[in-house]
């Protein structure tokens, strides 16, 4: 059974990168996509005439979302509630959506995620994955969806990552890289050094990193082109460099505390979904039972 892709339009450039983002991955891993403009909740209480031109409005956003959505067909969908963050989670818990997608902020930097305010709300507490999809993402990313990339921590929230990241490829027939990140510390540092590199990582650091990517890609199902990839530097910079390893998805983790089933952001995620660059989807967190 198929679960739809929640895209959030809401007339402006931003909204649109999500509805092209959602398109794409609907697309490429064959789940409906369903394309929602959120109208406020007080236009009904004022009377018929004022519903009747936010639906009139809300069309048109919609219309507009449809040409960018192209030939793949989709379900569009007014609703009221009394913030677009708020209808759209209410929409995906009533819909079972498989993820909700957002557009960044218009005041950041084209090309990078930056999570406006329905966004970053989407990201704490709703209870599915949400994407965060880059500024100008419909007019630089206009090819399909070619490879996909997970962040790797060995705890629960890291393999929740990966899990989801190898159903999304192994649906959409794409490769996955599992990118595990040791972070570089001043401590390792040799006195003649300035900076430390990957060469100051001590070996059983790095053994300890590298064992526990080959032991996930090993789990990994079979027939799943999948391979890992040890990185060493800071976190966030280096998976914020998602685009330039060849990435168009890049999947990471919720914090390690807090309800199941829920995305709540930690530090590295909180930030690296205001620098990938690409598409960052966030997954709850998993039932550690």
């Amino acid at each position: 059974m198929t679960r739809p892709i929640l895209a959030g339009a809401d007339g402006t450039d931003s909204g649109l990168d999500a509805v092209a983002f959602a398109a794409r991955l609907a697309g490429a891993v064959g789940d409906p996509l369903l394309v929602v403009c959120v109208a406020p909740e007080d236009a009904r209480r004022v009377g018929a005439e004022a519903e009747n031109d936010v639906r009139r409005h809300a069309d048109a956003i919609l219309e507009a979302a449809r040409e960018v959505a192209g030939d793949l067909p989709a379900e569009t969908r007014t609703v009221f509630s009394t913030s677009p963050a708020r209808g759209l989670w209410e929409l995906a818990e009533q819909e079972d959506a498989a993820a909700v997608v957002a557009g960044s902020t218009n005041r950041g930097a084209i090309g990078r995620v930056v999570s406006g305010s329905t966004a970053e709300r989407l990201l704490h507490g709703t209870g599915c994955p949400v994407a965060v999809v880059p500024r100008g993402y419909r007019r630089h990313r206009s090819r399909p969806l070619g490879a996909i990339g997970a962040a790797f921590t060995d705890t629960p929230e890291g393999h929740e990552a990966v899990r989801v990241a190898a159903d999304l490829a192994a649906r959409a027939e794409l490769p996955l890289t599992i990118y595990s990140v040791v972070a570089l510390h001043t401590n390792w540092l040799r006195p003649e050094a300035v900076q430390p590199d990957e060469s100051v990582v001590p070996e059983a650091v790095r053994k300890l990193a590298g064992d526990a990517l080959d032991q996930v890609v090993a789990g990994l199902p079979a027939g799943l082109r999948a391979n890992g990839e040890l990185l060493f530097g800071d976190v966030v910079d280096e998976l914020s460099m998602a685009a330039e390893r060849g990435v168009d998805l890049l999947v990471c983790g919720s914090r390690g505390y807090g309800p199941v089933r829920r995305v709540l952001l930690g530090t590295v995620a909180s930030t690296l979904v205001r620098q990938a660059s690409v598409p960052a989807l966030v997954v709850p967190r998993a039932d550690a039972g």
